[in-house]
C-alpha cells in the first residue's frame, strides 16, 4: 500500500499536470475555462454575502454562512450528536470469532466441523501438540490430562509399521516398555479437545493447559490449531494498543509541521479520534441489532483505525492547508470560510468515491471484509459530510487567530468588521 501510494503521488506530481498541459483547456469540457459557467451568471441578488466572500453561492456557501452566524451552536450540537452513538462501543465484540463463521451464508467447511463434532469430539482432526523433553514426558502427560477439556492424549511411537500415536494411557500401564520417537531430546503429545479448534472454549483450554504445565514446572510448549487461533487473536488485541496510539503521535507531529501550529493539530486529532469511535459505535450496534454477527476479529477495529484516520488526516490537510493560506491574506476568520467554501466540493467528492470504493467490498461473503467495507464507508462519509464541513470549521471559526498558536502572526488577527459580523 505505500509503495502504491508512493507512485501515485509520483504519478500526481508528474505525469498528471503533464498530460493537462498537453490537452489544455480541453481537458475541462464541457465547462471549458475562461467561459462563464450558468450557475456563475447568476445576478448578485441570489448570492450569500459573507466575510471574504461576497458573492459565493450554492451549498458550501450556505454552509460557510451558516457556520458564520452559528458557530458555536453548530459545532457543540454536532458534538453531541457524535457522542450519542458512542454508548455502542461498549456493545462491540471485537475479541475473536471462530474460524467456521468467517464465510457469510452457506459454508461447507462449517456444515463438516458441525458433523464432526456430532459424532467425535469437536477438536478432532486439530489437536494441540505439547512438545516436552523425554525425560519429563510422564508428568507433562499427567498434568495435560487433568485439564477440563482434554478428551484424549497421546504420543508417537515407534513400531514395525512406522510411527503412529498411541494413548499415554496404554504407555503408563504396568509392564509396557514403550518406544516412544525422540527428537533433539524432545517427544511430541497430542491432546484432543472436546470443543472445535477455533472456539472460545479451545482458546480457554489452551490457556489452561499453558498455566497448569508451568505451573508443574515442567519445561514444555503448547501448539497446534487452537494455540495458534489464540496467540492470533492476542497478538492483534496488543498491536492495537500499540498501533493507535503510534499513529496518533505521527499524525499530529506531521500537521504541527504543516500548520506550524500546537492548537489546530490537537483539536484535529482529537476529532478524527471523536469520527472513529462514532464509526465503530454505529457499527457495533447494526452488527449486534441488524446483522446479528457472532462478533469481529480483532484485526477489524484496528485495520478500520488506519484507514479512517489516514482518510480523516487528509481531509483536514485538505481543508486546514487552504484555511491557513487564505487566513494570511483575509485573517483567520474569513479564511476558514473561504477554505471551507473553496474544499467543500472536492473533499466531499473525494470521500464519495472512497466510500463507495470500500463499500464494494460488502459483496464478499466474507465476514472481515463485510464490517471492515461497512465502517469505514460509514466513516469516510461521516468525516466528509459532518466533520470537515461542521464540526471543524464550526471549532476553529469559534477560535478565531488563536487556532495557530502559539505561532500567531499579525495577519492572521481578525479584522474588527468580521469581528462585528461574527458577534
Amino acid at each position: 500500500a505505500a509503495v502504491g501510494i508512493t507512485m501515485g503521488i509520483a504519478a500526481s506530481l508528474s505525469l498528471l499536470p503533464a498530460a493537462l498541459f498537453i490537452v489544455g483547456p480541453k481537458a475541462f469540457w464541457p465547462f471549458i475555462p475562461g467561459q462563464k459557467h450558468p450557475r456563475k451568471a447568476r445576478s448578485s441578488q441570489t448570492s450569500l454575502s459573507l466575510p471574504g466572500l461576497p458573492q459565493a453561492h450554492g451549498i458550501w456557501a450556505r454552509l460557510a454562512r451558516l457556520i458564520h452566524r452559528h458557530h458555536r451552536k453548530v459545532w457543540v450540537g454536532v458534538t453531541i450528536v457524535l457522542a450519542l452513538p458512542l454508548i455502542g462501543l461498549g456493545q462491540l465484540r471485537a475479541s475473536g470469532i471462530p474460524q467456521s463463521e468467517f464465510v457469510l451464508g452457506e459454508s461447507s467447511a462449517r456444515a463438516g466441523l458441525q458433523a464432526l463434532s456430532e459424532h467425535f469430539p469437536g477438536g478432532s482432526g486439530s489437536p494441540v501438540y505439547i512438545v516436552t523433553p523425554r525425560a519429563t514426558w510422564e508428568e507433562a502427560a499427567t498434568a495435560a490430562r487433568a485439564v477440563e477439556g482434554v478428551t484424549n492424549l497421546s504420543i508417537t511411537t515407534d513400531t514395525p509399521r512406522g510411527a503412529t500415536s498411541v494413548t499415554t494411557d496404554t504407555l503408563l500401564q504396568p509392564d509396557t516398555v514403550p518406544r516412544i520417537i525422540t527428537s533433539q531430546g524432545d517427544v511430541l503429545l497430542s491432546a484432543t479437545l472436546t470443543a472445535p479448534a477455533d472456539s472460545r472454549s479451545a482458546h480457554m483450554t489452551v490457556e489452561q493447559l499453558r498455566v497448569v504445565l508451568n505451573s508443574s514446572h515442567v519445561p514444555a510448549l503448547v501448539g497446534g490449531e487452537p494455540a495458534v487461533f489464540l496467540d492470533t487473536n492476542q497478538a492483534a488485541l496488543s498491536d492495537r494498543l500499540l498501533i493507535m496510539p503510534l499513529i496518533l503521535v505521527a499524525i499530529t507531529l506531521i500537521l504541527m509541521v504543516l500548520l506550524r501550529s500546537l492548537a489546530a493539530p490537537l483539536i484535529l486529532t482529537v476529532t478524527t479520534v471523536l469520527s472513529f469511535a462514532t464509526s465503530l459505535g454505529v457499527s457495533a450496534l447494526v452488527f449486534n441489532h441488524l446483522f446479528d454477527f457472532p462478533g469481529a476479529d480483532p484485526s477489524v477495529p484496528l485495520y478500520a483505525f488506519v484507514f479512517l484516520v489516514a482518510l480523516g488526516i487528509d481531509y483536514n490537510i485538505f481543508l486546514m492547508s487552504r484555511v491557513r493560506e487564505e487566513a494570511l491574506v483575509h485573517s483567520t476568520r474569513p479564511g476558514i470560510l473561504r477554505g471551507l467554501y473553496s474544499t467543500g466540493g472536492v473533499i466531499t467528492s473525494a470521500g464519495i468515491v472512497l466510500a463507495a470504493t470500500f463499500g464494494a467490498l460488502a459483496v464478499v461473503p466474507i465476514m472481515f471484509l463485510v464490517q471492515l467495507a461497512f465502517i469505514v464507508a460509514f466513516g469516510v462519509l461521516l468525516d466528509t459530510v459532518v466533520i470537515r464541513s461542521l464540526l471543524v470549521p464550526g471549532i476553529f471559526y469559534d477560535l478565531g487567530h488563536r487556532t495557530w498558536w502559539p505561532n500567531i502572526t499579525p495577519a492572521l488577527y481578525d479584522n474588527e468588521g468580521c469581528a462585528k459580523e461574527s458577534r
